[in-house]
């Protein structure tokens, strides 16, 4: 499965049902090449914005419980999310 085709798929959080956004990025070891996380769009900050930065939360590969068609089921709670 390519970034494109993981950035057309909703990430939905099984824990509350929260839709968390599209994927988009992805983090990888640059050591083996595996996948060690996805990155959906974090909090809105106007300040991010007018530096030009972007704001990701960072979900852990090993809480990805599906990928689906459409879907992406993770499943965090609030101690697992890392603002990158």
């Amino acid at each position: 499965m390519s970034l494109s085709e993981l950035r057309t798929k909703d990430v939905v959080n099984t824990l509350d049902g929260k839709r968390l956004g599209k994927v988009m990025d992805i983090e990888f070891d640059e050591r083996d090449g595996r996948v060690e996380a996805l990155v959906v769009p974090g909090e809105f900050k106007v300040g991010n914005v007018i530096r030009g930065e972007k704001c990701g939360v960072v979900i852990p590969w090993q809480r990805i419980c599906k990928i689906g068609e459409n879907v992406i089921l993770v499943e965090i709670g609030p101690e697992d999310l890392l603002d990158e």
